[in-house]
């Protein structure tokens, strides 16, 4: 975690209580629009966008789920592919997990992971890089949050998920009705209405759904 990305999370990003999940406090973003731009522009073209300073819906739900049910990770190390802000991992760690990796390929949300773990007193290991083209390493179960929002990153996405559920790793996605989400690969497990930055999703609350993947669904390939 270098001390540039760091610095401009806490510059950029204001401590506060995660709307449906207030046990949990961010780095989040007042304005999302403006630092959309600023990281596009004053830092690179080539950057992600900022998922790192906002609660998405999916992450909201997925980190809710676990709290309320901590047995789902208690004792047990666990993945969170895709962290964004970490909301997720942080909520695995304080529901009990051995140990919590969260994997991001942006470094400004690597930082964000960080710094929003020691924000809530847990250890998450955040982790640079883009691991969908292998394994899930060690990890007994595996979560993400809102991580179905292109074809092409649902495509690697749902592949790296199979991989992990047949090696033994449960996968726990939570997605609020994006558009590339196998829904026919999945069982729903909760459903939870998540208040959302309307300048983002332009609606103030959307419906989400947490789903655990069949792995072992005829004719699904990875």
């Amino acid at each position: 975690m270098s001390e540039l990305s760091s610095t401009f999370v806490r510059l950029h990003a204001r401590l506060a209580p995660v709307p449906f999940v207030p046990e949990v406090r961010l780095h989040q973003a007042d304005e999302p629009i403006g630092l959309w731009e600023l990281t596009e522009g004053e830092f690179s073209s080539d950057r992600p966008p900022p998922f790192w300073a906002f609660a998405w819906a999916g992450g909201q739900a997925l980190a809710r789920h676990v709290t309320d049910h901590p047995e789902l990770v208690a004792g047990r190390r666990v993945l969170d592919l895709a962290s964004g802000s970490g909301l997720v991992a942080i909520a695995a760690a304080r529901a009990g997990a051995a140990s919590v990796r969260a994997v991001e390929v942006d470094e400004l949300a690597v930082a964000a992971v960080a710094l929003n773990a020691e924000a809530n007193g847990v250890r998450v290991d955040a982790e640079f890089g883009d691991i969908l083209d292998g394994d899930a390493g060690d990890a007994e179960v595996v979560l993400a949050g809102d991580v179905f929002y292109s074809e092409a990153m649902a495509r690697r996405v749902l592949r790296f998920l199979l991989r992990a559920a047949r090696a033994g790793a449960p996968a726990l996605v939570g997605d609020p009705g994006r558009a590339f989400l196998p829904r026919d690969r999945f069982d729903e497990v909760a459903g939870y209405d998540v208040p959302v930055p309307e300048a983002l999703e332009s609606v103030r609350v959307k419906r989400t759904t947490v789903w655990r993947l069949r792995a072992g669904l005829p004719g699904a390939s990875g």
